[in-house]
């Protein structure tokens, strides 16, 4: 967990040097103003664009799955639009963690805190999606109300310590549970936590099941039903978008999903799969799409992604 995550005198070893001279020149870039950060961030994005590769071409593929209506024209800009929005990303994640907590509020309309207030005690997941803007609704609620969370380990533990102090920055009495601690989360749902959980990426076929996601059979984990079910919890739908003209960031706790789950996988799944698309569609420009969301196919089909890079 986050939460026993310390510093380590090994950090300051010269093989880390350059990550915390990136990380300095990342956090001095934060600090500059707003409309000077997206300005720089749509920069970095169409550098991403050019040079995007393989990750470019999952994203492609995925726009025509999930919009086959869609012409040729419009989805090389939803692409375009796509990739400025993973630049100004880069910049967002660090204004998430740094920024003081008075200037961040600023920028942010939080929307629905009531659906948290009638929970009365009760636990509840926070189902959110991958949007490109993931650190900035994290950090908007929890600044407002103590959540806890799902993390993967970096590579770097200098990364990785830094980021859980990002992460924790706003709300730290607030846990981070590794992907696998399904115990620990099972737990802080009974006992009345508030957990961060997005249920919109394909973890393999042992922890899904078949369900449509834009028309296409897609792995769909069945663990939002299992938590809900097993937690006692609600579920509470949560978007984040930014908003246009450097205006910031709308952040929506929705109502609990109604009769959910009703015990079927599939129809379950479906039932989270209607959500997500429709958060995707709210702002179809923010979303992941360099994730290999159809790399798990049912029997009989093959990938649609290229061979080429296939095990990242």
């Amino acid at each position: 967990m986050y939460e026993n995550q310390q510093f380590q005198w090994h950090f300051l070893h010269p093989r880390y040097w350059l990550t915390w001279l990136g990380i300095g020149c990342w956090w001095l870039l934060v600090m500059l103003p707003y409309p000077l950060i997206v300005w720089l961030g749509t920069q970095v994005g169409a550098v991403m664009y050019w040079i995007g590769g393989y990750r470019r071409e999952i994203a492609e593929i995925n726009l025509k799955l999930c919009f086959p209506d869609m012409d040729e024209a419009q989805r090389r800009k939803l692409l375009r639009d796509n990739f400025t929005s993973y630049g100004i990303a880069f910049f967002e994640i660090g204004i998430a963690w740094w920024w003081p907590t008075g200037r961040f509020n600023r920028l942010v309309q939080l929307e629905g805190m009531e659906h948290i207030e009638q929970l009365n005690g009760r636990g509840a997941l926070l189902m959110a999606i991958h949007y490109t803007t993931l650190e900035i609704g994290a950090s908007a609620l929890s600044s407002r109300h103590s959540i806890d969370g799902m993390y993967r380990a970096h590579k770097n533990p200098v990364y990785d310590y830094v980021q859980s102090r990002g992460r924790r920055a706003r709300d730290p009495v607030g846990v981070v549970y590794p992907r696998e601690d399904v115990r620990g989360m099972f737990k802080a749902l009974r006992q009345g936590r508030i957990i961060w959980y997005a249920p919109d990426q394909d973890y393999g076929r042992k922890q899904s099941v078949f369900a449509s996601f834009f028309g296409v059979q897609a792995a769909s984990v069945t663990a939002t039903a299992r938590f809900a079910k097993t937690g006692n919890a609600a579920v509470l739908p949560f978007s984040h978008v930014r908003l246009p003209g450097s205006r910031g960031y709308r952040v929506t706790i929705h109502p609990p999903l109604e009769n959910f789950p009703v015990g079927d996988d599939v129809v379950d799944a479906e039932t989270v799969n209607r959500k997500v698309e429709e958060f995707i569609l709210q702002q179809p420009d923010q979303y992941m799409w360099i994730h290999r969301r159809f790399k798990t196919r049912p029997e009989g089909e093959v990938r649609p992604y290229p061979k080429s890079n296939s095990k990242k």
